[in-house]
């Protein structure tokens, strides 16, 4: 079997090829201890707010300065393994995207495993969004026109996301994006299982699974609102944009779900990078990173225009 390395991208491999979190309990604090929030620009302004319940849970929106007109939404969900990360990772994706796109944004500082397992996270997420529609008139926001983002845990936590939406039926959503999506908590695919897997490794994998799933983990009984890829009916879906890197441990689920999705009716894009593997997206200069941002871009700028 040719080594994960040997697959990469040269200037990814530059930066990750030797990277390999090693996710435990010890080093759980540690990593929390990053900072992720991007500076501000001043084409976009950043605004919090509360959303009700308990606990009660920040959210912050992104607006473009002197947007006037109802906008699409993007509701974007962190990543970080379902342990770790925070809202503000999204700075850096809506400082573009909001002036870009024209669209809105939003994010929620959701709980985190294991202090809070399933479905508390979900439950967080779901909250947020329907307080984003309930208050898309004072947001500035076309309640018509609003989808969900996530990578990696966001990817997985947006795909359950768009199932509780559909099975609810409270509210309705336009589009989801699922980058790099963390989908399945039984590491049973060809991808998940390597041993040499750059950045995001298999015990890193096993231990957000178990933080997240707590004695759920390992049984038959885990729902599919909890890992998306055990989830047998996906009609119903929004349209879809699924991407991942052929060298992610995430790659087969990722490829699966996207085929599901296609069998179910959903229009679904779907894109393997080769040489790209999970993060690559910090690599921004790579031309591998400037394609996968173009191809969603371009996606999503097709989807959140207005229907005639």
């Amino acid at each position: 079997m040719t080594p994960s390395k040997d697959l990469l991208d040269p200037e990814i491999a530059a930066l990750m090829g030797d990277l390999a979190i090693d996710m435990n309990a010890d080093t759980l604090p540690l990593m929390r201890d990053l900072s992720y929030e991007a500076p501000a620009v001043p084409e976009v302004a950043r605004t919090e707010a509360t959303v009700p319940g308990d606990p009660p849970l920040p959210l912050r929106v992104y607006r473009e300065r002197g947007a006037a007109e109802p906008r699409p939404c993007i509701f974007s969900i962190h990543g970080g393994g379902y342990v770790m990360g925070s809202y503000e990772m999204e700075d850096a994706f809506f400082n573009v995207a909001c002036p870009k796109l024209g669209v809105v944004g939003t994010s929620v500082e959701y709980r985190l495993a294991p202090e809070t397992p399933y479905p508390g996270p979900l439950e967080d997420c779901y909250r947020a969004l329907v307080w984003t529609f309930e208050h898309a008139g004072e947001l500035g926001i076309d309640p018509a026109r609003i989808g969900i983002h996530g990578v990696s845990a966001g990817g997985g936590l947006s795909a359950a996301l768009a199932l509780l939406v559909r099975d609810r039926g409270e509210v309705h959503l336009a589009f989801q994006v699922l980058d790099s999506p963390m989908l399945d908590d039984r590491q049973i695919t060809a991808s998940s299982s390597r041993d040499d897997l750059p950045v995001w490794t298999k015990p890193s994998n096993r231990f957000g699974w178990e933080s997240y799933l707590g004695p759920l983990y390992g049984s038959d009984d885990v729902p599919y609102t909890a890992a998306p890829a055990r989830a047998t009916d996906l009609r119903g879906l929004p349209p879809t944009f699924v991407t991942v890197g052929a060298v992610d441990g995430f790659r087969d689920e990722s490829i699966d779900y996207a085929l599901r999705l296609y069998h179910a009716g959903v229009p679904t894009d779907l894109h393997v990078y080769a040489g790209a593997c999970h993060g690559y997206q910090v690599v921004a200069d790579s031309p591998v990173t400037r394609q996968a941002t173009r191809d969603r871009d371009e996606w999503l700028a097709r989807t959140v225009q207005p229907r005639t």
